[in-house]
């Protein structure tokens, strides 16, 4: 995979419990056009702690363009950011 750490913009539901869980993403490519994903599963969800800022991360998988493909979204708890981490 390789790091990207891209800002994206995001669709996502909290439950009561305060379980996060993203939907949808939207990212703009290098020819300024919009591209939006939905998340078909999660894969994996785990949080982490970079350089004392918590994030959590979610691996996820979706169909992009007619291809199956697996990457990793990261949510910054303190500045309330999502990002294309990993692709």
């Amino acid at each position: 995979m390789k790091v990207l750490m891209k800002p994206i913009k995001m669709i996502a539901w909290f439950e009561e419990t305060g379980k996060l869980t993203p939907v949808r993403y939207q990212m703009t490519n290098e020819a300024k056009e919009n591209t939006t994903v939905n998340i078909d599963k999660i894969i994996l969800r785990e949080e982490e702690k970079l350089a004392g800022n918590r994030m959590y991360i979610y691996r996820c998988q979706s169909n992009i363009e007619g291809i199956e493909k697996v990457y990793e979204l990261k949510y910054e708890v303190s500045t309330c950011k999502w990002f294309l981490y990993k692709i």
